[in-house]
C-alpha cells in the first residue's frame, strides 16, 4: 500500500510545512486601515446583509427560527422571515436596542450570558454556539501553518484495510491512502479531480456522480468553510477560495446565503463508485492540531461491518485498485 501527499503547484503558497527537504501542498460597514475579513465581505455581499460577521450570523439565524417553535403565532401578514428582531430580544431577555445594535456591528463582545440566551432561542446546536463565541470575541486566530508530519503518514499508512484521506481548514486534501484515493474520485491523479473537496464539489459535474446525496455533502463543505472563515478571517487563500466559488456556482452561494454552519463529525456516507457501487459507509473524523487550541488537519476514515454488504463492497474497491 502506498500513501500519498499533494505536493504544491507552480506559483501556490505553501501552507503546510515540509515534513523533510520538501514542500508539501496541502459594505455598508466601515472597516477602516484594514481590508475586509472574509465573512464581513461575503456577507455584506451576498444577501446576509451587511455589518459585520456576528450581525449576519445573527440575521440568518434569526430568519431560520419559526415563530410556532418558540411559542409565537406565525402566519397572518408577516413581513419578515423567522423572527422579528424585538421578539428574539425579549425572548432572549435583553433590549431591543441592544440586540438591534449587535446586528448592526455597533455592539461588540457581549457577555456569556447574553451569548447563552441567543444561543437558547436560536436553538444553535455545539458547532453553531462555538461559532458564534467565534464572531463575537472579534479576535481573529492566525491562519495555521500545518505540518504533515511522519506520524500522520504513518497512521494514515496503518488505515490500509480501509479508505482514509486528510484535509486542512480549506478542504484541501492533503493525503491519502490507495484506498481512499479511489473512492473519493482519482485523488491519486491530479488529472481525475480538484484536490480541493469544496472546488470539486461545486465545479466539477463529477462529484453529483460520486455523492447521491450531493445537497448535504454541499452543505456541510459550506458549513465547514464558514467556520474556517470565522477562526481564520484574514486567511487570504480561504478567502480566494470562497470569492472564487461564489462567482462560479449559484449553489454555493445559495448555501452559503443561508448561513449554514457544520464541523466535521461522525456518520454514515453514502457514495458511488464505478466499480464498487453504491456504497453507505460508516465514518469518522480524526482531528490533528497543529498547536493546542487551533483546528489542525482531519483525518477522514471510512469503514463497513464486518459481513455487510458494504464490506463486500469495499472489497470490491480494494479490487479495482489491482
Amino acid at each position: 500500500m502506498s500513501f500519498t501527499v499533494s505536493r504544491a503547484p507552480t506559483g501556490s503558497q505553501n501552507l503546510v510545512e515540509p515534513a523533510d527537504s520538501e514542500s508539501w501542498y496541502c459594505q455598508g460597514h466601515p472597516y477602516g486601515m484594514r481590508a475586509p475579513r472574509i465573512l464581513e465581505r461575503m456577507d455584506g455581499v451576498h444577501g446576509v446583509g451587511e455589518g459585520k460577521a456576528l450581525g449576519g450570523f445573527l440575521r440568518a439565524r434569526r430568519g431560520r427560527v419559526a415563530p410556532e417553535r418558540v411559542g409565537l403565532a406565525g402566519g397572518g401578514r408577516r413581513r419578515v422571515r423567522g423572527l422579528r428582531r424585538e421578539e428574539l430580544a425579549q425572548l432572549a431577555g435583553i433590549s431591543v436596542d441592544y440586540y438591534v445594535r449587535l446586528e448592526q456591528g455597533r455592539a461588540t463582545q457581549p457577555s456569556a450570558e447574553v451569548l447563552d440566551a441567543l444561543s437558547r432561542v436560536l436553538g444553535l446546536d455545539t458547532a453553531e454556539r462555538r461559532h458564534l463565541d467565534t464572531l463575537a470575541t472579534g479576535r481573529p486566530e492566525p491562519t495555521p501553518r500545518l505540518r504533515v508530519g511522519p506520524v500522520l503518514l504513518r497512521a494514515l499508512e496503518a488505515m490500509a484495510p480501509l479508505p482514509a484521506f486528510v484535509t486542512d481548514h480549506r478542504l484541501d486534501v492533503v493525503a491519502w491512502n490507495d484506498l481512499g484515493a479511489e473512492l473519493m474520485g482519482g485523488l491519486a491523479d491530479p488529472g481525475r479531480r480538484d484536490r480541493n473537496n469544496a472546488r470539486f464539489l461545486f465545479l466539477d459535474p463529477a462529484s453529483r456522480e460520486l455523492y447521491p446525496e450531493w445537497e448535504a455533502r454541499a452543505a456541510e463543505a459550506v458549513g465547514q468553510l464558514r467556520v474556517a472563515a470565522g477562526r481564520y478571517p484574514d486567511d487570504t487563500e480561504l478567502g480566494a477560495l470562497i470569492a472564487e466559488l461564489s462567482r462560479s456556482s449559484a449553489d454555493f452561494r445559495r448555501i452559503w446565503d443561508s448561513g449554514e454552519v457544520m464541523m466535521c463529525a461522525a456518520g454514515r456516507k453514502r457514495l458511488r463508485h464505478p466499480a464498487a457501487g453504491l456504497l453507505d459507509l460508516d465514518y469518522e473524523t480524526l482531528h490533528v492540531p497543529a498547536a493546542p487550541g487551533e483546528t489542525g488537519l482531519i483525518m477522514h476514515v471510512f469503514s463497513a461491518g464486518e459481513g455487510t454488504a458494504e464490506a463486500a463492497a469495499l472489497e470490491r474497491l480494494t479490487t479495482a485498485l489491482v
